[in-house]
């Protein structure tokens, strides 16, 4: 296939409720959705899930849709391919801004698997016809956390994960564990802790939690292997991992025992794919983890969790979870804990809503060489 034509679209999403963590709010989801065509017309969309400013990783919209248009975007037009596998390759004179080539990426996947006439599940190798759902509980007061856990559990959420930073842990953990205590429950540090907190981070080892996810620095591999070795609870690593050669590294040095898998943040499906395939090999779990996704990100997501080695739900919700209305059609519903995996519409297997991407549109721009 030859990709002859992509267009940029940012929007802007109201979400239905604020998204805190210890380092921002979010009111408001800028995004990127990328729409790809090729020779013989067909269609593919994906989506760059970088926020508008620094916070959690170096990209923001603004330099992901620059280094699409400078750079990237000049690599894929009119350059065939065999496969998607082929994308990461086309993009390697440009160092990291994985979340622009994860964008691009993901429409070739699309474009790929309706050709193939298989669903982007399949091609990917996914089994899995249902995946659990689970869902995130930012910071607030321990009151409205509670209230919101309550609500996700009544809502059949299969695992609950909870921000925390110092000062407000261990007491919102003890009230959870006081009310559920064998909800399946897991912590997202979004490194707000040192080596200087170990003897308070021991003390998360009493809550029975799945993980501890990215508790230190979010460069650091070195400081998560020494933290891992006093602690029972399994570190998990996000914000650390860009790569297979990452996860390499910090599965060697044994600095996690469970890996977060975000296509954003690791440069694509294929990178994904081989993060799963390796991480699979040696037994070590992993899941999908998610950037507060439209409706297109979060089919892709779905499609990647189907896989055999996602064995631990992710951060992969309801669609009105997180908006009025949704990017794609139909939406994604969760029942009983549970999401479908689309097997037999090619491609992402939703319908992209033109109309609404349309009304919510700030900036729109067409490549065609």
């Amino acid at each position: 296939m030859m990709i002859q034509k992509v267009t940029l679209h940012h929007v802007r999403i109201p979400l239905k409720t604020p998204f805190a963590n210890r380092l921002t709010t979010v009111t408001d989801r800028d995004l990127i959705l990328v729409e790809a065509e090729d020779e013989q017309g067909s269609v593919g969309w994906g989506e760059c899930v970088a926020f508008s400013s620094p916070w959690y990783t170096e990209e923001t919209v603004g330099t992901a849709w620059h280094v699409m248009e400078e750079f990237l975007i000049p690599l894929l037009l009119h350059h065939r391919l065999e496969h998607p596998m082929e994308v990461p390759e086309r993009f390697a004179p440009v160092r990291r801004h994985y979340m622009a080539k994860a964008a691009l990426e993901g429409a070739v996947w699309d474009i790929w698997s309706q050709r193939q006439g298989i669903s982007l599940a399949q091609a990917l190798g996914g089994t899995r016809k249902r995946i659990a759902a689970g869902v995130v509980v930012g910071t607030g007061s321990p009151e409205d956390m509670m209230a919101t856990i309550h609500r996700r559990v009544d809502e059949g959420y299969r695992r609950i994960k909870v921000k925390v930073k110092p000062n407000a842990d261990v007491d919102v953990l003890t009230q959870i564990r006081k009310e559920f205590p064998d909800l399946p429950l897991m912590v997202d540090a979004n490194s707000a802790y040192t080596l200087n907190d170990l003897e308070h981070l021991k003390r998360l080892d009493s809550f029975k939690l799945l993980m501890i996810e990215q508790p230190l620095a979010a460069d650091d591999i070195v400081d998560h292997a020494l933290l891992q070795r006093e602690l029972s609870t399994p570190i998990c690593l996000d914000e650390s991992l860009h790569s297979l050669e990452d996860v390499r590294k910090a599965v060697e040095m044994g600095s996690c025992q469970i890996v977060n898998v975000k296509v954003g943040r690791v440069g694509g499906l294929s990178e994904a794919k081989r993060i799963h395939d390796y991480c699979q090999a040696r037994n070590i779990p992993v899941w999908c983890g998610g950037m507060l996704e439209s409706g297109i990100g979060r089919a892709h997501n779905i499609a990647l969790a189907s896989l055999a080695g996602f064995v631990l739900p992710g951060d992969i919700s309801a669609s009105n979870r997180y908006w009025e209305r949704d990017l794609i059609q139909p939406e994604v519903v969760v029942h009983n804990g549970m999401i479908d995996v689309s097997f037999d519409r090619p491609g992402i297997g939703f319908a992209v809503d033109r109309k609404r991407v349309e009304e919510i549109c700030l900036a729109k721009r067409t490549f065609t060489r």
